[in-house]
């Protein structure tokens, strides 16, 4: 089938942040190579016409040099928006700067990719390049293998999706050009905001037609996916490690007035701990060392006790936020060890308590959490029982998300 002349448009602003990278997705490297030249390689083979790519913004004359350097045709980069949706934008808007005012572009296709998505095959380009030539809007779908569950308003109860209807969908997707031209417009006109550009052109009432996607299109964003990636790639493992590991330490004082809670239960105690939330430095230390672990800093950076969001907040809460925030970095938890400092009160009985209470917010069998017990024996604050502080030891595990 003849294909009518094809444009791309690349995403390659996101950040590298669930992957644990330090430079923007696009840019991490499998086998020496960035994910972007792997992508910019297929284009080539397909004969695509002209090429936007669009960077991060923050330092666009460095990723627009990096660009340059790994193109092998010529390109445009621009600045990428806060969303891909306005990444995606900004790169059509350049296409139609450089558009010959003598044709309309209605026999133009709009190919539009995810520059983390390096193993999309040239058969999947050409067959939704082909199916929007001839329909105007195509995408790659994928049938879903999981029972689907829909949430109800209270986040408590299950509803079955029927799952034979539902898909995947993937990139490349591909467009006429005045189909997503006036899709991008409508949303701009009524600030719509969708998560890939098929949606637009949805909203916008131009039907879109299903390809079949491929399984081993993976979009990198974990360091999982990017180890699954590289064995495609390269036929090799990346060096990414599936497990990191993380410390947490965490102090407070005692004062009269205070709860005593740790590990999520409270304590009798003539005194308490003092600090912003409820000063949990069990469930603070372990905190620390998940967030470590995962890369993502930590619990002060997380939760600044000058934010009165946080005053009295219950600790166990905020190890849920966290959970939450590996699970969207790619991580999980593994294992947690951590021994808490206290000279008084005697917290060997409430051991087995508190392991249950944080293995059940941490989603992790009660073996995988270990709680010890130690004094100071007299010596410094711990000792004198001036405060209590905890250690901790964390695992994560990266998770495929693709």
């Amino acid at each position: 089938m003849k294909i009518g002349p094809i444009d791309a448009v690349i995403a390659a602003a996101g950040s590298g942040v669930r992957l644990g990278a330090d430079t923007p997705k696009a840019f991490v490297e499998i086998g020496g190579v960035p994910l972007l030249r792997y992508v910019l390689s297929t284009l080539e083979s397909l004969g695509v016409g002209r090429t936007v790519v669009a960077v991060p913004a923050d330092d666009i004359d460095r990723w627009t040099d990096r660009v340059f350097e790994i193109a092998k045709h010529p390109l445009q980069v621009v600045a990428g928006g806060s969303t891909r949706q306005a990444s995606v934008h900004a790169c059509l808007e350049a296409l139609q700067e450089i558009t010959d005012p003598k044709q309309d572009g209605r026999d133009r296709i709009v190919m539009v990719h995810d520059g983390a998505r390096p193993c999309a095959s040239f058969d999947l380009w050409r067959r939704v390049a082909e199916a929007a030539t001839t329909y105007g809007a195509a995408i790659p779908v994928l049938p879903s293998v999981d029972s689907l569950k829909q949430l109800d308003h209270s986040g408590d109860e299950v509803r079955s999706i029927d799952r034979t209807r539902i898909v995947r969908s993937q990139t490349p997707q591909g467009f006429r050009y005045p189909v997503l031209i006036a899709a991008h417009a409508a949303a701009t006109a009524s600030g719509t905001e969708a998560t890939d550009d098929a949606t637009l052109v949805e909203l916008s009432g131009h039907p879109v037609r299903a390809v079949r996607g491929e399984m081993e299109n993976i979009k990198v964003t974990t360091p999982v996916d990017l180890d699954l990636a590289a064995q495609q790639l390269i036929g090799e493992r990346s060096t990414v490690m599936p497990m990191r590991v993380g410390y947490g330490y965490d102090i407070h004082p005692l004062v009269e007035g205070r709860r005593l809670v740790l590990g999520g239960v409270e304590l009798e105690y003539e005194r308490g701990l003092d600090g912003h939330s409820d000063a949990d430095s069990l469930v603070h230390a372990i905190i620390d060392a998940l967030l470590g672990a995962a890369g993502l800093g930590d619990i002060g950076q997380k939760f600044p006790s000058d934010d009165q969001q946080w005053k009295n907040s219950d600790s166990l809460a905020l190890l849920k936020i966290v959970v939450d925030d590996l699970a969207i970095a790619g991580y999980q938890p593994g294992n947690v060890d951590a021994t808490i400092l206290a000279e008084e009160p005697r917290l060997v009985p409430h051991l087995g308590l508190i392991r249950h209470r944080l293995a059940e917010r941490l989603d992790l069998p009660v073996g995988a959490v270990n709680v010890k017990a130690a004094r100071g024996e007299g010596m410094g604050s711990i000792g004198r029982g001036e405060g209590i502080a905890a250690h901790a030891v964390a695992t994560v595990l990266a998770v495929a998300q693709s």
